[in-house]
């Protein structure tokens, strides 16, 4: 394989640029030219134009779909690390969320989900997967770990006509203040793929969170799986210089 040249490198850049301004004036959701058009409208090579398409899609910012062209995708939606619900965070990026509950089962902890819950393995707990949609398209998928003896009664629909959090803090009367989260990044397993609607091994990011009630218990221990195509993590950074001390860099989220 040979390595481009510096020409060539900027010249597929150039061909990105020029293709972003021709779908800003498109709009989200419309099919752009096909390569061939695109190489005679911008004077490159259909390799080229090749090439740029292609970074445009790992981005996530163009889609194919076989037999039917290259269209314009959704931008990503930036995720703050915030003490918020996936419905809370949608309903103020003014999109509808949804739910679809994939199961709901009730079983004992475990020696791995005991640590997690802060309870004992023989505790039973409640295990219920969910798909997260936003405006009706595919989002994360969510296994929520909660004890059994904190949500009596809880139903599939429940969790798909209201937020989990909205449930606790109004029928069970507890609510959250905090939580310890880790993000990683990973790809969809054969499952996950077929959940969400993306091919096997997609980038994706793997959320951990456990949560807090006010009295300091444990709450729920949940497990997502985010799709790499429509989200980028944003946090705000602040530098703080303690005397004498080396500085340092602390991490803030946009909550404060």
């Amino acid at each position: 394989m040979t390595t481009p040249t510096p020409q060539r490198i900027t010249k597929q850049s150039q061909t990105r640029e020029r293709v972003i301004d021709l779908m800003e004036q498109s709009g989200v959701g419309n099919a752009i030219p096909s390569e061939r058009q695109l190489s005679s409208d911008l004077g490159v090579s259909r390799l080229t134009v090749r090439a740029a398409l292609d970074e445009l899609v790992r981005e996530g910012y163009l889609v194919r779909r076989r037999g039917s062209g290259t269209f314009i995708r959704e931008p990503k939606i930036a995720q703050e690390l915030t003490m918020t619900s996936f419905s809370e965070d949608m309903v103020q990026r003014g999109m509808r969320p949804g739910s679809k509950t994939l199961s709901l089962a009730v079983t004992t902890a475990g020696a791995y989900l005991g640590r997690c819950l802060h309870v004992s393995p023989s505790e039973r707990i409640v295990i219920v997967k969910r798909l997260r949609l936003a405006d009706g398209e595919t989002m994360a998928i969510e296994t929520l770990h909660v004890r059994e003896s904190l949500v009596p009664g809880l139903t599939p629909t429940d969790l798909e006509e209201h937020s989990f959090y909205e449930l606790l803090a109004d029928r069970y009367g507890v609510v959250t203040v905090g939580g310890i989260q880790t993000i990683e990044p990973t790809v969809t397993n054969e499952e996950e793929s077929s959940a969400l609607g993306v091919p096997l091994h997609s980038p994706a990011f793997l959320f951990e969170r456990t949560t807090r009630a006010e009295n300091d218990e444990i709450v729920e221990f949940v497990r997502s799986i985010y799709r790499g195509d429509r989200y980028r993590l944003v946090t705000e950074l602040n530098r703080r210089e303690r005397s004498g001390a080396t500085p340092v860099f602390v991490l803030r989220d946009a909550a404060g």
